[in-house]
């Protein structure tokens, strides 16, 4: 087993969309999961030809690791499909597949060690990076061709079994969509200021402490709080209680998304005051329900097109009431939800299996490196 430099494995991918035969549809962001997303930038009127190419497998990273959950932002392209990047991403492929393989490289960087090596040296003041020049001299031990290949069809075994488990969950949104669809021509329509009514409810009394409160994503969920909490008093917090949502009115820079949540748990959560709480009317309208309507990307751009300001659009309480919906008889709308509790529930186990895929990326690495010690 040889002990490497990884800058001689790989090289800088400087291809350019100069032809603009890339589009819009083909513009990927990254995340610090590792995964390339949907771009949340503004891509209106942005000239790609300064895009950089990432062909199927290609890398490609973001050299500032500062504000970023002591994490770097990379991805590995697995896919058949070319994707474009900002230019002012790094992008990059293994030189030769025959003596790295790229999926036993991508398993490297998806261990907690690199994202600790990459913060550890990077440098900078207003913005520390991770240079090109840092990432080719990472040292690493560069087990044979025939025990990475073993170890990374074993990665690309989960990774396969994953992407099946996804595409069965996203038949099943397609048919709670489809069944939204069919609801909006054939049962009465109401505007959701009838059904929804403001909570104000605030934690007053201290009841609640830091380990209930919450962020509002653009995922539609609630999740652990990025907010720097230390010394916040949280008497003017917002209650959510279980079956309740919460959105941020603001919806400037999100993504063209509107961040908003259902309360899906037995716990109560605390938001900030800037957040708008509210209930339904139980006897009228299934919040489950509700949230599938609220999932859907049309809600999304309904909420950015009817945002109003200057310096900052928000959606306020208003024009939430002047969403108009679909509402069935309750049998219907609970027969929807429950369709769309499954869905859920498989999404969260899918979300599982990307952590497992994730956390067993060091023991495979382990495994190789004393395979290749024993022989």
């Amino acid at each position: 087993m040889a002990l490497v430099k990884l800058g001689d494995y790989i090289e800088l991918s400087e291809e350019k969309n100069t032809s603009n035969f890339f589009t819009v549809s083909d513009v990927r962001g990254l995340s610090i999961e590792k995964k390339f997303i949907d771009t949340k930038a503004d891509m209106d009127g942005v000239n790609l030809k300064s895009y950089l190419i990432v062909a199927p497998e290609d890398f490609a990273y973001v050299t500032v690791t500062s504000r970023n959950g002591e994490k770097i932002t990379l991805a590995y392209n697995s896919t058949d499909k070319t994707y474009i990047v900002s230019s002012s991403y790094v992008v990059f492929h293994v030189k030769n597949t025959e003596v790295l393989i790229p999926e036993y490289l991508f398993m490297i960087f998806n261990r907690p060690e690199f994202d600790r090596y990459a913060r550890f040296n990077s440098w900078g003041s207003a913005r520390e990076t991770f240079s090109w020049d840092d990432m080719c001299n990472i040292t690493l031990e560069l087990p044979s061709i025939d025990i990475q290949l073993k170890y990374a069809n074993i990665y690309k075994a989960m990774v396969a079994n994953l992407k099946a488990y996804e595409n069965g969950l996203e038949d099943l949104k397609l048919t709670c969509d489809g069944y939204i669809e069919n609801l909006k021509k054939s049962a009465p329509i109401h505007k959701l200021g009838e059904y929804i009514k403001l909570s104000e409810e605030r934690n007053a009394d201290n009841k609640y402490s830091l380990e209930s409160v919450r962020g509002i994503a653009t995922s539609k969920r609630f999740i652990t709080t990025k907010a720097d909490m230390d010394g916040v008093s949280l008497h003017s917090y917002k209650v959510v209680n279980p079956r309740c949502f919460a959105y941020v009115a603001d919806t400037s820079r999100r993504g063209d998304k509107i961040s908003l949540a259902l309360n899906m748990s037995d716990e109560t959560y605390l938001v900030s005051s800037i957040s708008t709480v509210f209930s339904t009317d139980f006897t009228r309208l299934v919040p489950e329900y509700l949230e599938l309507f609220f999932e859907r990307a049309e809600f999304d751009r309904y909420a950015r097109f009817n945002s109003w300001g200057s310096a900052r659009e928000t959606f306020d309480w208003s024009e939430m009431c002047n969403v108009e919906i679909p509402v069935p008889d309750l049998s219907i709308q609970k027969s929807i939800a429950d369709i769309f509790s499954v869905y859920n529930q498989r999404k969260k186990i899918a979300e599982k299996m990307r952590e497992n895929i994730k956390s067993i990326c060091p023991v495979l690495i382990q495994g190789a490196i004393r395979e290749a010690m024993q022989k």
